[in-house]
């Protein structure tokens, strides 16, 4: 028998008008959140959020502060790469469950260098319905404000650490006719543009 979850309220506001979120079905949501500027965030989003049973979360304190700014109270529980595979059993459970489950990052769209891939994977390897609700992408943005061509691009997630490890990388993709999209770190930003040049 599937476990009805607790009723709550389910509203957001913005600014000073507040709404009611629609219920959603069970399953796991994909959220895209702000990447810079909290007013990125978008309403089906925001809906999402104060409609789901629980938010995953790669830092509790970082969403905390979204969901705030929109009056949105739901649960947050921490999922990131250092305790994924250990809470994902307990996920996919309340999922099966008929929980509504959000999964946010800190900024833009989920499952872009993060481990939740593999809870998508999982989820729809066990039938739990998977949707997204599509929004701020770091990799886009970067793309369309960088003036390079856009109709062919690959994206390679963060760079390598290491000098040698990071030259190899660029070896091996060197001779692919695409705009190239990595993420880096700031204070590795010049050696790594070094070793591009």
């Amino acid at each position: 028998m599937t476990k009805e979850p607790p009723q709550r309220h389910r509203r957001y506001s913005i600014g000073a008008s507040g709404f009611e979120a629609d219920s959603l079905g069970p399953g796991l949501y994909i959220v895209a959140t702000p990447i810079g500027n909290l007013g990125d965030m978008t309403l089906r989003g925001l809906a999402t959020l104060a409609a789901a049973d629980t938010v995953l979360c790669e830092d509790t304190r970082i969403t905390a502060r979204l969901l705030e700014r929109y009056a949105i109270r739901v649960p947050l529980s921490p999922y990131h790469e250092h305790n994924a595979a250990k809470v994902r059993p307990g996920i996919l459970a309340r999922l099966k469950d008929g929980a509504c489950v959000a999964l946010v990052s800190d900024a833009g769209m989920p499952l872009v260098s993060d481990p939740g891939y593999r809870l998508v994977r999982e989820a729809i390897a066990e039938g739990i319905p998977v949707t997204a609700c599509p929004g701020p992408s770091a990799v886009l943005t970067a793309l369309a404000l960088s003036g390079l061509p856009s109709d062919r691009f690959a994206f390679f997630g963060f760079m390598p650490q290491k000098s040698g490890e990071r030259k190899k990388l660029l070896g091996e993709i060197a001779a692919l006719r695409a705009t190239l999209v990595f993420f880096d770190s700031p204070h590795r930003i010049c050696d790594t543009l070094a070793d591009v040049a």
